[in-house]
């Protein structure tokens, strides 16, 4: 709630705010009135003072962390006083919902004070130091048995995440505390919502080999990508959902678009898929050609802005060579016409043919092949290539695929440009990077099984998406003047819309 002075007199206005390009704004306000008006809206007399606050995300996230008996479960692998259950679960509460705010501001002013029991969170981050990775690992087994309780499907997918997190120190006068540790997380995680139920940290300087790293998770289907391909022997493997480069395949790419089937209209909008075979690495193997809507249309754009900086650069360096500005022999104008083209598709459609030998008399003149162009809208953008040793719907196959985008995701928005430590100086131990590792993971696997609940319900999010609408309904906090005993507080739920009453109402009426 803000005030506004106009007059002498304060008015009132409950501001409701949300994350615009990753940052807090005021999207709507709403005028509530003078204090008096205020007290007279609220049985009980005039309020002293009034607060807003958001409510949801943080009620919602901990209906969520309550469902599964986090406190209880973590207390039952940890048998320690203080309870380190009740530490970490605040922790991972304040990582899934405030990721980018100090953990001692974001309580100060979030609700979180009053739906746990944690008096204060002075020295929480010391408490995590008791996480040993005996006890990291008893935590993990017993919170992912709470998830699986929750789901039918427990087919389970190993997926490498490189760029898990950036542990920086908090502060750097000193040269030791100023070098930043890179980690990459293994994950073992549901096929059903992507929902991490294991994990293995490890320093991206001394990374292990991919299939190492899946083979300490336990049985599960390897996911991976394009890139890691190379490092796979898919000839002799079992068990996976990948993606393969497209120029390895160039007779699916040619296939006409009448050979593409829908893939479940209702998960998937505009997406359409071949089932087919082709040999991979000297095996015949099922592979699936897939074709997003969404992605053409998002690879094309990308590729215009591309051209057109390429083409503009060129007409530059045309207009520099035309005006003599530019003086360059044959050689370096050659070597900046590759330059601007490279990459291989911006070579495919744009090409710049030079004439003239001396300086000073050289010309380029650019050429944009428009049958090429046409050729790689069609063969190349919103195209994927897959490939399995799975017999699942291809509905399925897509789902564990994605698995990777929407953890790499969530990741991004929980750990941000960096984890950072308190202040004063804070050294990132392997314990420390393990404990803290271990709250991103652990604030991953409870809004991912809230995500999916809310994909069940029709709700097709992101974490983020999420997390973000929940944050619309807020608190309004009024604070009576004391009569004698501790003054009195009146809270109040802002009003929402349907869709932010129908997300908050799924997760409360679950607990």
């Amino acid at each position: 709630m803000v005030g506004k002075k106009i007059g002498g007199r304060t008015y009132y206005y409950l501001a409701e705010s949300a994350r615009v390009d990753g940052k807090p704004r005021v999207v709507t306000q709403r005028y509530l009135g003078t204090a008096d008006e205020i007290a007279r809206a609220v049985p009980g007399g005039e309020p002293a003072s009034a607060s807003y606050r958001t409510y949801g995300e943080v009620a919602a996230v901990w209906a969520t962390l309550s469902r599964l008996r986090f406190v209880a479960r973590v207390d039952d692998v940890v048998r320690a006083k203080p309870s380190l259950g009740q530490a970490l679960a605040v922790a991972v509460l304040h990582r899934a919902t405030a990721p980018e705010t100090p953990i001692g501001e974001w309580w100060a002013a979030s609700p979180a004070a009053d739906l746990t029991r944690l008096s204060t969170v002075d020295g929480l981050w010391r408490a995590l130091e008791r996480l040993t990775p005996e006890r990291i690992a008893g935590i993990e087994e017993t919170v992912s048995a709470a998830v699986l309780e929750t789901l039918d499907d427990h087919e389970a997918l190993a997926v490498d995440v490189p760029q898990f997190a950036v542990f920086a120190p908090a502060d750097c006068t000193l040269p030791s505390a100023c070098r930043e540790v890179l980690a990459g997380v293994g994950l073992r995680v549901t096929r059903d919502g992507a929902i991490p139920l294991a994990s293995r940290l490890y320093r991206r300087d001394n990374a292990p080999t991919f299939a190492a790293l899946t083979g300490e998770l336990g049985p599960a289907t390897l996911v991976f990508h394009a890139g890691q391909a190379a490092q796979l022997d898919l000839g002799s493997r079992s068990g996976f959902v990948g993606s393969l480069p497209l120029t390895d395949h160039p007779e699916l790419l040619t296939q006409p678009a009448s050979a593409r089937r829908r893939v479940d209209p209702e998960r998937f909008a505009g997406l359409t898929a071949l089932d087919t075979h082709a040999v991979v690495d000297g095996v015949r193997r099922r592979v699936i050609l897939t074709h997003s809507a969404t992605l053409h249309a998002a690879q094309s754009r990308a590729f215009a802005d591309e051209l057109a900086t390429a083409t503009r650069e060129l007409d530059g360096l045309a207009e520099a060579l035309a005006a003599g500005t530019h003086r360059g022999d044959r050689a370096q104008v050659h070597a900046e016409i590759g330059r601007v083209t490279r990459g291989r598709r911006i070579e495919r459609v744009l090409t710049a043919v030079l004439s003239g030998t001396r300086p000073g008399e050289i010309r380029v003149e650019r050429r944009i092949d428009s049958a090429a162009l046409a050729r790689l809208d069609d063969e190349f953008f919103g195209k994927q290539v897959l490939v399995t040793d799975r017999d699942w719907p291809v509905g399925d196959v897509v789902t564990a695929y994605r698995a990777r985008t929407h953890l790499e995701s969530t990741f991004r928005w929980l750990t941000g440009p960096a984890l950072t430590g308190p202040t004063p100086r804070w050294e990132w131990t392997r314990q420390r990077i393990a404990a803290h590792g271990l709250v991103s993971v652990l604030a991953a696997t409870v809004t991912h099984l809230m995500r999916r609940e809310a994909d069940r319900a029709g709700m097709n999010l992101s974490v983020r998406e999420l997390l973000d609408r929940l944050a619309g309904i807020g608190e309004l906090v009024l604070t009576y003047p004391s009569t004698g005993g501790r003054p009195r507080t009146k809270r109040l739920l802002t009003s929402a819309e349907p869709d932010q009453q129908a997300l908050f109402s799924l997760f409360q009426d679950s607990r």
